[in-house]
């Protein structure tokens, strides 16, 4: 997201208006995004902005700002600023998709972050989960998936490397682990749950989103031919997406 110059002008509330003032702030706000005046991905005013602006305490601002991105309005991005925010992002609850696929079906553009890929040493819930041995050789991916360079995913995923002992060898910057997994070895099965969680400080920084947000968390397993082939967990900001379901 580019930051807009024109992103700070004087706000013109109406001071006696009843209501806290908080709520006459994200009124206002709501109004120039509504109109328009203010379109998807616009750089909001920073809190210090409007402090100065309007002579509001820098609480006031940060709750305006915090409510509206709670409700969906804005988004927050760490060390960058709050922008209009598009239409929450959808995924569906059923099946195993590409999430590169996904953001191509959406006509934006997808990149990706591999924090880590290494080779690990299985503990004892991680051996559990793959069913393999205690101390058996497992490899190991972390990576940030963005949308119009917004983090929307964070993929931790553990891999059996006998049936996919190509894994490590991937550029995931330029391919998906979905998409080489499912070539790799075929999915004929599948498990997944749905939480509401709260993030670590190191999932925040990666998702670029601040402490205390709400995400919403997928664990799942794919199996091929009856041999389980990876355990992931799937985190995404819960103010920027949404898990969806039809018949």
């Amino acid at each position: 997201m580019t930051r807009d110059r024109a992103a700070g002008p004087a706000f013109a509330l109406e001071m006696e208006a009843a209501g806290p003032l908080y709520e006459r702030l994200k009124a206002e706000i709501r109004r120039r995004i509504d109109s328009g005046a203010w379109p998807v991905h616009h750089r909001l005013p920073s809190e210090n902005e409007l402090v100065e602006a309007l002579g509001v305490s820098r609480m006031t601002a940060h709750r305006a700002l915090r409510e509206l991105a709670s409700e969906g309005a804005i988004v927050r991005v760490r060390g960058k600023g709050s922008f209009v925010a598009p239409r929450k992002r959808s995924a569906p609850v059923a099946g195993v998709r590409n999430i590169a696929e996904e953001i191509a079906e959406r006509g934006s553009a997808h990149s990706a972050l591999c924090v880590l890929a290494q080779a690990e040493i299985a503990g004892p819930d991680l051996a559990e989960a793959l069913e393999i041995g205690i101390g058996a050789p497992v490899f190991h991916s972390l990576i940030v998936h963005r949308e119009d360079d917004l983090p929307i995913q964070l993929e931790d995923r553990h891999v059996n490397p006998a049936i996919a002992p190509g894994y490590l060898e991937q550029d995931f910057a330029a391919r998906t682990p979905h998409a080489y997994l499912t070539q790799a070895a075929p999915i004929t099965r599948s498990e997944q749950f749905v939480e509401a969680v709260l993030p670590q400080a190191w999932e925040c920084r990666l998702l670029a989103i601040a402490r205390g947000e709400p995400c919403l968390l997928v664990r799942r397993r794919t199996w091929s031919s009856g041999v389980i082939v990876t355990r992931v967990r799937l985190l995404y900001p819960g103010t920027r997406y949404r898990l969806e379901s039809s018949d």
